[in-house]
């Protein structure tokens, strides 16, 4: 299945809709916790590594994107088929806020405890996302990365 730009940047609106529906920084520490080496792999060996059985929502040849659950709360958790596209997704989805913990052609967003619990198992980077829809935020100036 080939998936438009159109209808991609659709689908990233309506997953951080449902995300928020359902709903750091640092190095190689976090908050005095080493941070594993980041994950990879297929969504099912990421989600196996979270201790997540995900609840498949987009299997698509460019994407493919699941709600998981775990002891700190849901988040969902995408892959994609190149570097390119997860930018891409990145960027769109940043505008709705929320906080993205990003490995190479995955990431996992949710609320920030979430993610920053999902690091210490994962490995990534944390990102946030638009200041104006992250009131409160620890790094509200528009996307910090870490």
């Amino acid at each position: 299945m080939r998936l438009t730009r159109k209808r991609l940047a659709v689908g990233t609106a309506g997953a951080v809709t449902a995300l928020l529906a359902v709903t750091g920084c640092g190095g190689s520490e976090d908050g005095g916790k080493k941070v594993p080496e980041t994950a990879s792999g297929s969504l099912e060996q990421i989600a196996s590594e979270a201790g997540c059985k995900p609840d498949m929502q987009t299997d698509a040849d460019t994407i493919r994107q699941a709600i998981c659950k775990s002891k700190g709360g849901k988040y969902i958790l995408a892959t994609f088929a190149t570097d390119r596209g997860q930018r891409e997704w990145l960027n769109g989805a940043k505008d709705y806020g929320g906080y993205y913990l990003v490995g190479r052609k995955w990431v996992a967003v949710g609320e920030q405890k979430t993610v920053t619990a999902l690091r210490g198992q994962l490995g990534g980077t944390m990102e946030e996302g638009s200041e104006h829809m992250n009131p409160g935020g620890s790094h509200n100036s528009g996307g910090h990365s870490s």
